[in-house]
């Protein structure tokens, strides 16, 4: 896998390049969609991996180290902003001297949406979620080899996930929001924590079924961990409903010229067939599918569904990003397929390299045959 993975990386990696010769501007906006959509799978694990700790239960001890093993890609994914810090004025507005220049609104933004300030935000952003990740990895490291760590893995996921929720509502503002500068929603934030949580959901369901045929896995992995997983999949589906709706009520009940602009971009031109396939696609398709209990203890057919909601959410972050960039009519460019992937096969490398290193099962959890035998229960 690590091999397959890696070859479509490189490939993806020199189609990149050709992109980026023949139209520059487009490799920027493409490479963005991938990397929002790659930076929410390792976020979303990292998320997972806090509330894992806090609240206990086997479907954590069993995903612990794929959650672990997809939140320790963000020193990789730092690495991989390179490109789009270097192509802040072909996505950005506010990055535009003229813009700043000519625009009232942008002029009043200036003071937090400036290269400098938005450079040094990302950076510390990716410092406390590298370190959060590592530090409990570590933690968890030393749990194997017999040191009790359990109470303070706990401590550090109480306030990291408050830490993370503040520094995902303002990335989420940096990197796509700005990208309309005139616009502002208080809920934005909120609903890229939740996409970012099914997102991890999904990718982390996905690579059990993968490991899950296999020992040592085989043995801990159960049916009833299949249904919790599928059970927290669903929360995050009705979640994302809820926000999504909840901010579309507000601002048409509101009806202010600052922010209907955002939302009639993206319901003309054929970005509103895309906004009718994330009602279906990414709520009442897998709303339904995931009421069946039978699926949901199922791996293989689980974690279709999963495989299914990536697909979704990387359509969600194009509807996002797409008509930012003042394309009135839908257009799918070959780089907005070619650099998911490319970015894509590196994050799965880096991710599998991560779970080689330690057993793919905590042997120092305390309630590691609780879970046992949780998951062979029925």
């Amino acid at each position: 896998m690590q091999r397959i993975a890696l070859g479509v990386g490189v490939v993806g990696l020199a189609l990149l390049g050709l992109g980026y010769g023949v139209d520059h501007p487009q490799f920027y906006r493409s490479y963005l969609l991938a990397f929002v959509f790659w930076v929410s799978v390792a976020l979303g694990s990292l998320a997972l991996l806090m509330v894992s700790h806090l609240s206990g239960g086997g479907w954590g001890v069993v995903a612990r180290r794929v959650f672990e093993a997809s939140s320790l890609t963000l020193p990789f994914l730092a690495l991989a902003f390179v490109p789009v810090a270097l192509g802040l004025q072909d996505l950005y507005l506010w990055a535009q001297p003229e813009m700043l220049a000519s625009d009232r609104i942008v002029q009043h933004k200036a003071p937090y949406l400036n290269t400098g300030f938005f450079l040094g935000r990302t950076v510390l952003y990716f410092a406390i979620w590298s370190a959060m990740a590592w530090t409990l990895s570590a933690w968890s490291r030393r749990q194997d080899r017999g040191d009790d760590t359990a109470l303070r893995m706990q401590r550090l996921s109480g306030g990291g996930l408050l830490v993370y929720a503040v520094t995902v509502f303002f990335m989420s503002v940096d990197w796509v929001m700005s990208l309309d500068p005139h616009y502002f929603s208080t809920i934005y934030g909120m609903l890229f924590m939740v996409g970012q949580g099914l997102s991890g959901m999904a990718f982390s369901i996905a690579m059990l079924a993968v490991f899950g045929r296999r020992e040592p896995l085989s043995r801990v992995l159960g049916p009833s961990h299949l249904h919790d997983l599928g059970k927290l999949m669903f929360a995050f589906v009705m979640l994302w409903a809820y926000l999504t709706f909840s901010q579309y009520l507000i601002i048409w009940s509101a009806n202010l010229p600052e922010e209907i602009p955002w939302y009639l971009a993206r319901l003309q031109g054929g970005w509103g067939w895309v906004a009718l396939a994330l009602i279906f696609g990414h709520f009442f398709l897998p709303f339904f599918l995931l009421l069946n209990r039978d699926l949901k203890r199922n791996a293989r057919t689980l974690s279709t569904v999963a495989i299914f909601i990536l697909v979704i959410r990387l359509a969600d972050i194009f509807w996002l990003i797409g008509p930012a960039h003042g394309t009135t009519r839908i257009s799918v460019h070959w780089l907005d397929l070619v650099a998911p992937l490319a970015l894509g096969g590196l994050f799965v490398t880096v991710f599998l390299w991560m779970l080689g290193t330690r057993p793919i099962v905590p042997v120092g959890e305390p309630w590691l045959e609780d879970a046992i035998e949780q998951g062979s229960g029925h």
